[in-house]
């Protein structure tokens, strides 16, 4: 996947082999986070990303911007770009300032891997006052780049004016918690945007029947076009002419203005701003339809903006404890036990995920370490949280 950064030839010039980032010795005492076998220097590369960079040095990864803003020679500790000399080897003199090249500073996380959620995807409360397609050229099922499909919806003065061509995916539900199964799922829609099952999407999810309180929709780009005719003449829809080879349009499509909007690629990472309640905030599904999550794949969670998430969030993830049968005590099948003889087992820690977009009631989160895998329906904690 092509990365969203521009590419630069570049040549760095370092006029100090001092460290840029030093910080002082009682900092480093003072700092549960240091690592005990940190390297004395890291030379920061092409590829990397300011959470694997701090985990060489830290054990909690997403406190790095507190033990490097130490340093009085750094004007900005989210901005560390390739060539950059990092030290937590205390030197008793100032560091010289290093020369900056025209690269682009490293980011975060791995941005070419989130890139689809960053572009392609968003959540909505409705759409079904969106346009949408009713027909393609020669009355195709399908139509890609240099073919016309005609949309019903669009104003008259929308001719010349870009869309992006988006299909409704997902409907994600949160469920009573105090249930016994799975509180989140997601229903996958059909062309018109109703309830039915589909093998293309991104995400797989868990299934639980009933209805539930609504979180949004999902819509997933399948292409852009340009309108070439509205409806004049007699005509009841408009001419819009595909202009990308990606994803084929179907009808049932909607059609959507192009934001023009930036997203900003540098997210610093910090702790949720209030503990949810419990069962709240969980992994609703994993992407590319895996069953279990590990380091570097995208996770969507059941909390967004509208719960004070936003980007850079960092959560950690568990495994939420069993209802465990006291079989020793009670000599009886699992199903003639109640709550009376079960006992509540520790939840399990399997890893951290950090946000990197949100939505009123849905964020994409990237999982960015962990011991096991994650899986549907895991809790999310602070990322300190002992159990």
């Amino acid at each position: 996947m092509a990365s969203i950064l521009s590419r630069f030839n570049l040549s760095l010039k370092t006029l100090a082999a001092t460290a840029a980032l030093t910080v002082a010795g009682f900092a480093i005492a003072a700092s549960p986070g240091i690592r005990p076998d940190h390297p004395d220097t890291y030379v920061v590369k092409k590829g990397d990303t300011l959470w694997d960079i701090a985990g060489k040095f830290l054990s909690r990864p997403w406190l790095w911007p507190e033990i490097w803003q130490a340093n009085p020679q750094v004007k900005n500790p989210h901005l560390i770009y390739p060539g950059d000399v990092l030290s937590l080897a205390y030197i008793n003199r100032t560091a010289e300032a290093q020369q900056r090249s025209a690269e682009a500073p490293i980011p975060g996380i791995p941005l070419a891997q989130v890139e689809p959620w960053l572009k392609d995807l968003r959540v909505v409360d409705e759409f079904d006052e969106l346009p949408y397609v009713v027909g393609l050229e020669e009355d195709r099922l399908r139509g890609s780049q240099g073919y016309v499909v005609y949309a019903k919806g669009l104003p008259a003065s929308a001719v010349g004016q870009r869309f992006l061509i988006v299909r409704p995916t997902v409907r994600y539900t949160a469920f009573d918690r105090r249930g016994c199964c799975d509180s989140y799922a997601h229903d996958e829609l059909d062309f018109r945007g109703k309830h039915i099952l589909d093998s293309a999407q991104f995400w797989t999810n868990a299934i639980t029947p009933g209805k539930g309180e609504f979180l949004g929709y999902e819509l997933q780009r399948v292409n852009l076009g340009t309108v070439t005719r509205g409806e004049v003449g007699g005509i009841q829809a408009s001419t819009v002419r595909l202009d990308e080879a990606g994803r084929e349009v179907r009808e049932g499509d909607r059609l959507i203005p192009v934001d023009a909007s930036t997203y900003d690629p540098y997210f610093v990472p910090h702790p949720p701003k209030a503990q949810f309640e419990y069962r709240r905030a969980q992994v609703l599904a994993v992407a590319d339809r895996y069953r279990t999550a590990g380091p570097r794949d995208v996770i969507s969670i059941s909390v967004g903006s509208k719960d004070g998430v936003d980007n850079g969030t960092v959560f950690s993830l568990w495994r939420v404890g069993s209802h465990k049968v006291d079989h020793v005590k009670y000599e009886r099948t699992d199903d003639l036990v109640g709550d009376y003889g079960r006992v509540k087992l520790p939840d399990e820690f399997s890893g951290h995920a950090m946000v990197f977009r949100t939505f009123d009631h849905v964020s994409y989160a990237l999982v960015m370490d962990g011991i096991k895998p994650t899986k549907i329906g895991y809790e999310l904690k602070h990322p300190d949280a002992p159990y």
